[in-house]
């Protein structure tokens, strides 16, 4: 069968229009069909209070869902074969679970799941979901995230006049990055990078498209990273101090742009005021976990010694921390640096140790903290695995989305041969087919639910990771791996120097400085094309709130549609060569982008490619 004449359903505005519904309401939702594969009943089945109830759905040939209701028995089809089915969801609880039971003509019997069509009874783990919790704000949602490592981003003309902390192995801007985590310079490599020099290249960024600033950390630590915090209390000085951030900030909203900020809520550095004071046997000794009352032993990140995990069971911690305007998480996203939301540094382990866990409590009081301080604000936490159960909630917003997206591209691009190390791991990325790249990327999507899903960020490379061009090694299979980040579901996250095609193989050898000097050593196609995707987000609403629906997958090629009530565009990505690939029901379409050269219009084929290419239709009608 068609991938086109799959039943499907989404949590996209064409099959779910309220995404944020109040408690006890009852709110529409829609499912299409096609003649090819009849049905002659359905029901929504959810949990009233975790007791399932059915509700049973009536056939409508409108995607309106306001005209042509019929009988639940009866099929009513629009011109391309669908049969769009409506019904009633009623939100009982904050967040409703929900699936769809399908009685076909031959009495046989499926479940569709936010995982696809099942033959078997499933478990409630790939449910769709819809959240009465206030959504993202748009601006998080809609935009494209730019991660700018300070240390290694760009050196203003005070720089220079700082001196060399003592901690510091110093290092010239075009000396190579120093990245064993065997060598102990690694951490204490020091270019100078700093946040004024950030603002002398804003036109940059405005060049790529984004318009949300993110920085690693600019708390003082003794290393490049600053994860390592010696208080919350300032900016670094190397940085610029408090001043600086704010000259940043300012310049950042000036030009209608958003700035996120890092925080390390599970620890700090061993050198931070509070585990100083700790150590001593003062009042904060409790917002550490020692050993015993005399004990010099203490949990920390991983087992790193210079990162004392901190307790959030502490009420007194959670004052200073994370609850009310003057903590840290607060006074930040006031005025003079208004800062407009976290990054939740390692959210996974916030709040868990053993057999306690405050994690999503502490959660909740990070982002009501932040919400009280700004109506709009983002809060983001790192998960790199699976995020699912902590973040279709009141906590954090979304999720850096490494399992639902990052491996999935990675694994289906790789190259043959390339030096990129995996992320988290202990070998290296596999290289698979386009069947299991799909299956990853919906089960993923399920697992975290629709809006969590939106609200996440799209990550090709980070600080943590090999370089996305290190991976693929390929120039077109990276501009292919782009246009993947910007037209699936969620929110694009630039590491700062992937737009050109910089270089890493490891996480470490990820955070090389900009070559702003050395600009004929740039992949100009590379970053021109990034440019363009990002125009092209902001202009086509289907690409920031559209639907999801496969039109065709094999090994090589990953065709989808994303629609919207407003349009749909059709998109089309190839690893490899390939024939032309003929679709069946689908209307013709001009073209928007394409970044193999072929400026085709969509005829019913996907066009034949001599090489890794995607393109982007807008469909007629």
């Amino acid at each position: 069968m068609s991938l086109l004449h799959q039943p499907h359903h989404d949590g996209s505005p064409l099959y779910l229009p309220v995404e944020d519904p109040e408690l006890g309401s009852t709110v529409p939702v829609r499912v299409r069909t096609h003649g090819t594969r009849p049905v002659a009943r359905m029901w929504v089945r959810t949990t009233f209070d975790a007791e399932p109830t059915y509700h049973e759905m009536v056939s409508t040939g409108s995607t309106s869902g306001t005209t042509g209701s019929t009988s639940g028995t009866t099929s009513s089809t629009d011109e391309h074969g669908s049969t769009w089915w409506e019904g009633g969801l009623p939100v009982r609880n904050p967040v409703t679970h929900y699936r769809f039971l399908l009685e076909h003509p031959d009495g046989s019997q499926t479940w569709l799941t936010a995982a696809g069509e099942k033959a078997h009874d499933p478990s409630d783990t790939f449910d769709f979901r819809v959240v009465a919790y206030p959504p993202a704000p748009a601006w998080a949602r809609d935009g494209v995230v730019y991660q700018i490592f300070p240390d290694r981003f760009a050196r203003s003309a005070q720089a220079h006049e700082r001196e060399t902390p003592a901690w510091a192995v110093p290092a010239e801007w075009d000396d190579t990055v120093v990245f064993e985590g065997t060598d102990p310079r690694t951490p204490l490599q020091f270019y100078g990078g700093d946040l004024d020099g950030i603002v002398d290249h804003l036109d940059h960024l405005d060049e790529v498209g984004v318009d949300i600033v993110y920085t690693t950390p600019v708390f003082p630590g003794e290393s490049n990273h600053r994860y390592n915090a010696s208080t919350f209390d300032h900016v670094d000085p190397l940085l610029g101090g408090d001043e600086a951030y704010a000259r940043l900030s300012g310049a950042v909203h000036e030009r209608g742009w958003r700035l996120l900020g890092d925080l390390t809520s599970n620890h700090t550095g061993d050198t931070h005021e509070w585990f100083q004071q700790a150590r001593e046997g003062g009042e904060t000794r409790d917002w550490y976990y020692f050993h015993g009352a005399q004990s010099d032993q203490y949990e920390t990140w991983m087992g790193h010694h210079t990162l004392p995990k901190l307790n959030h069971a502490n009420e007194d911690l959670r004052r200073v921390m994370i609850e009310g305007p003057d903590s840290v998480v607060g006074r930040w996203l006031r005025p003079p640096y208004d800062v407009d939301g976290w990054r939740i540094d390692v959210a996974n382990m916030t709040g868990r140790l053993g057999p306690i866990d405050v994690n999503h409590e502490t959660a909740r009081i990070i982002r009501t903290t932040a919400a009280e301080q700004r109506h709009d604000t983002f809060v983001v936490g790192e998960h790199n695995h699976d995020a699912s159960g902590d973040i279709d909630g009141d906590g954090w917003h979304g999720t850096m989305n490494y399992s639902g997206f990052s491996w999935p591209v990675w694994s289906w691009l790789r190259a043959e041969q390339t030096d990129a190390r995996a992320f988290g791991r202990p070998v290296q990325v596999p290289r698979r087919p386009g069947g299991l790249v799909r299956e990853s990327f919906d089960e993923w999507r399920a697992r975290y639910g629709w809006r969590a899903t939106s609200q996440s960020w799209n990550i090709l490379s980070s600080h943590d990771s090999a370089r996305i061009r290190t991976i693929v090694v390929d120039p077109a299979a990276h501009r292919v791996a782009a246009g993947l980040q910007f037209t699936l579901p969620g929110v694009p996250m630039l590491f700062a120097g992937d737009e050109i095609g910089l270089e890493g193989v490891n996480g470490e050898d990820s955070r090389r400085p900009m070559p702003w000097h050395r600009r004929d050593a740039w992949d100009q196609t590379t970053l021109t094309t990034y440019g363009a995707l990002a125009a092209l987000r902001r202009a086509h609403v289907a690409l920031r709130r559209g639907g999801l629906r496969w039109a065709h997958v094999d090994d090589d090629t990953l065709v989808y549609l994303r629609e919207h009530p407003e349009e749909t565009l059709l998109v089309a990505a190839r690893r490899a060569p390939g024939d032309a690939i003929t679709l069946d029901g689908l209307p013709h379409g001009h073209l928007l982008l394409s970044t193999s050269g072929d400026e085709s219009a969509y005829d019913g084929r996907v066009p034949a490619t001599d090489r890794p290419g995607l393109w982007i239709w807008r469909l007629d009608g």
